[in-house]
């Protein structure tokens, strides 16, 4: 067979296939897996199992909210979000505690998981987990094909066990078919225990944040008042952000604003910086609004800690930013130097520094800067993604 014959059976094996996904809830905001999952859709079928957990809940009004919409969602079984997409939200414990107590989980998981499956007439199933809490289901349901797609070095959260995390990330990595992951580091990472692990780097919905250079995009009443520069920040606001950055850039520019958009991780204290006159938290805003307070913005800032967590990072919003046109300031991580477009910081001085060359160059949204990150759509990367599974599949002889 000719390769380009090997390259269009490879991509044609994801198509017309039913895929269990075992991701983060998805009514949340639209992370890497809403976006790959919503086109493939296009031509499968997916039922989107939401988070069963990496971590045990604590007794805070956070997690009983959590479980109490977890418990919501559980009661309107299996929903068709949109056309070919459904998801199941199911009542599982985290993997944690007694091995009787992991059984148990495991046990009802898999059942609520294959019933879904038989409500849906799912036939010769691909399962894909973005987590590794899925390990003690994913290749027991009657799969033809076990794809891990990791997307973060998930031992490394804070807030989560590393040690029980790591353990079931060993166990899905030898049970997967094939390993996608996001990052470089985690490629070589995850390579070492499945041989079969390609990457593919993260893409960006480039027509959704390019809105934000056409002038007649609006630009929402909260911000658009705020005293100039403004330097912006959206996204979770948790122990990787580096706070101290997000205050000398406050400091430093005293007669403008530092705007924060996102929700605050319930164990984050962000006090300090609510203290200062000119950072504004305008709180978690929806996807659809972002272009508009990305036009506000006259450089975007990726302020993160360095460590084993971000090391292994691929941040989607620096993509965003980039694609909305705007300068973008973020700290020395390799997959933010593999992009390239952006300036990096080496510590709060440097940021601030870097910050004010944005600010001399030409600050504000461009459509000449968003251009040069149109080709990372998020089309394009998943076209990668079928390449990897496809030919994987054709190696394995589980092809349609």
């Amino acid at each position: 067979m000719r390769r380009s014959e090997e390259m269009d059976l490879s991509r044609r094996s994801l198509r017309g296939r039913d895929l269990v996904v075992f991701s983060n809830d998805w009514d949340g905001d639209p992370l890497s897996k809403v976006h790959i999952m919503r086109i493939l859709s296009r031509d499968n079928r997916v039922l989107w199992v939401n988070s069963i957990g990496n971590r045990a809940p604590k007794a805070n009004a956070h997690d009983v909210k959590r479980i109490w919409n977890k418990l919501s969602k559980f009661t309107e079984g299996v929903r068709e979000v949109e056309p070919n997409l459904f998801v199941l939200a199911p009542l599982a414990v985290p993997f944690y505690g007694s091995e009787a107590v992991r059984a148990f989980n495991r046990t009802l998981l898999r059942a609520q998981v294959l019933r879904a499956m038989r409500q849906l007439h799912f036939k010769r199933p691909i399962s894909w987990s973005f987590l590794p809490a899925s390990a003690p289901v994913s290749g027991r349901l009657g799969e033809e094909f076990v794809v891990y797609h990791c997307v973060d070095e998930f031992s490394a959260f804070s807030d989560t066990n590393g040690r029980h995390i790591a353990e079931m990330e060993e166990q899905l990595l030898k049970r997967a078919d094939v390993v996608i992951t996001s990052a470089e580091r985690l490629r070589e990472n995850k390579a070492r225990i499945n041989p079969r692990t390609s990457l593919v780097r993260h893409g960006v919905d480039f027509n959704h944040f390019v809105k934000a250079c056409d002038a007649s995009t609006p630009i929402p009443a909260d911000i658009a008042n705020l005293p100039k520069p403004i330097l912006g920040f959206f996204g979770l606001v948790a122990d990787w952000v580096d706070m101290e950055a997000l205050a000398a850039a406050a400091k430093a520019h005293p007669e403008g604003s530092v705007v924060i958009i996102g929700k605050v991780a319930p164990d984050v204290d962000p006090a300090a910086l609510k203290a200062l006159p000119n950072v504004h938290f305008l709180g978690r805003k929806s996807y659809a609004e972002l272009p508009g307070y990305c036009r506000a913005f006259d450089v975007a800032l990726m302020p993160f800690r360095v460590n084993e967590l971000t090391l292994n990072a691929n941040p989607l919003k620096v993509r965003e930013y980039l694609a909305a046109g705007l300068p973008v300031v973020s700290s020395d991580i390799p997959e933010v130097r593999k992009v390239g477009l952006c300036k990096l910081a080496t510590d709060e001085a440097d940021f601030v520094r870097k910050i004010d060359e944005c600010l001399a160059e030409g600050a504000g949204p461009s459509r000449e800067r968003a251009e040069r990150i149109r080709h990372e759509s998020w089309e394009a990367k998943v076209e990668e993604i079928r390449q990897h599974v496809g030919e994987a599949m054709l190696k394995a002889g589980r092809t349609l």
